[in-house]
């Protein structure tokens, strides 16, 4: 199952207020798994980017002057994402700027059916709070010490384990995590590191005389034995 953890910074609250997106960032799930694969983007949002945001996230109007414009990143994105469902933190939010600007190009806009809010999850989960993306990191052990501010990509990958923790998965996740993902996202120039991931199946562990031993653990409970139905004959003629 493929999910994109999706997070966004824009220049204020309200799009209808003529506030609008200036980054984009998306990790890509399969199974609840990273799989490496990111969207990172800054956008140049065509106005100033008021004081009071640029301290939340750090994003100036002056850095901003030369990104491209969400008209010429659209389509990438929309690549991208695909058809995945959308795993975001206070989800109206994000889509309601997302929406707008894909609206403003004539563009589909993205269907909330496809989304899963993970502070709706939080809040059913932990009802007395507080459920900020910072509070989960703290009460699931997630080391965000490098959240200094507010970041598309490193919400985004923050927010991948949090999901995982979330749905009460994180042992069908651990092994093939790994705490590196950080650096990908501390590069203003969109630079990545890739996260590690296992391509290759582990070598068996059962040696020969293991096979056996099971084999002979089998037969002793007789020929009645449920087991006996999944000893297939080549495992019986391989032992």
């Amino acid at each position: 199952m493929r999910e994109i953890v999706l997070d966004t910074e824009t220049t204020g609250i309200d799009p209808r207020r003529g506030h609008r997106l200036i980054e984009i960032g998306c990790v890509e799930l399969y199974n609840r798994i990273p799989t490496g694969r990111e969207y990172h983007c800054f956008i140049n949002p065509e106005r100033d980017v008021p004081s009071e945001a640029e301290a939340i996230h750090g994003l100036s109007s002056d850095f901003l002057k030369d990104k491209p414009v969400f008209s010429k990143v659209a389509n990438d994105f929309i690549a991208f994402i695909g058809d995945a469902g959308l795993v975001i933190h206070n989800a109206a939010f994000d889509i309601g700027f997302l929406n707008f600007e894909l609206d403003t190009l004539g563009l589909s806009q993205l269907s909330f059916d496809r989304v899963v809010d993970t502070l709706a999850l939080a809040r059913r989960r932990h009802p007395a709070g507080p459920n900020t993306l910072d509070a989960l990191c703290k009460r699931y052990n997630i080391d965000n010490s490098k959240r200094i501010k507010h970041g598309a990509l490193m919400d985004s990958l923050l927010l991948a384990k949090v999901y995982v923790e979330l749905l009460g998965e994180r042992q069908a996740a651990l092994s093939l995590q790994s705490d590196s993902v950080m650096p990908s996202a501390m590069r203003a120039n969109g630079a990545r590191v890739p996260l590690p991931i296992r391509r290759e199946p582990l070598e068996p562990r059962l040696t020969q005389a293991d096979i056996k031993a099971h084999r002979a653990f089998i037969e002793a409970l007789g020929v009645k034995a449920i087991w006996s139905k999944f000893w297939t004959t080549s495992e019986s003629e391989d032992a």
